[in-house]
């Protein structure tokens, strides 16, 4: 089904970038979700050529919606649903000299999550 405008929450569900709504949802809600350079809640309506940015499972996702779709559709369709203008993700020895907490370590202090934010290259 194709319309002018959809939710925001719905269309990231319906072209798999989240695998349920309400994860969807909670993103949007969260400030991980942007839509044209601004947050966006999950009734945000968006249509053809929005930019979207979202974050999720710590890698930041850059796509421009060419169709508003209301139903999910299989993994064969969303190409022609979306153009998708993410980085590459990091090389793998990038990702294996990120220190990682031993389990157990209790919750990291303020100072510890920065220094991680930044090690990440997040700096937000």
């Amino acid at each position: 089904m194709e319309v002018q405008s959809v939710r925001l929450d719905s269309w990231i569900w319906a072209v798999r970038l989240f695998k349920t709504r309400s994860a969807a949802a909670a993103a949007c809600r969260g400030g991980h979700v942007r839509v044209n350079g601004t947050p966006a809640k999950p009734g945000h309506r968006i249509g053809p050529d929005d930019e979207i940015r979202l974050r999720a499972d710590g890698v930041e996702k850059i796509v421009v919606v060419l169709r508003a779709i209301t139903k999910r559709v299989g993994a064969a369709v969303v190409p022609e649903c979306l153009i998708d203008r993410s980085p590459p993700p990091p090389p793998k020895e990038v990702l294996a000299s990120v220190p990682r907490r031993d389990r157990g370590a209790g919750r990291p202090t303020k100072r510890d999550r920065r220094e991680i934010d930044r090690l990440r290259g997040l700096g937000l």
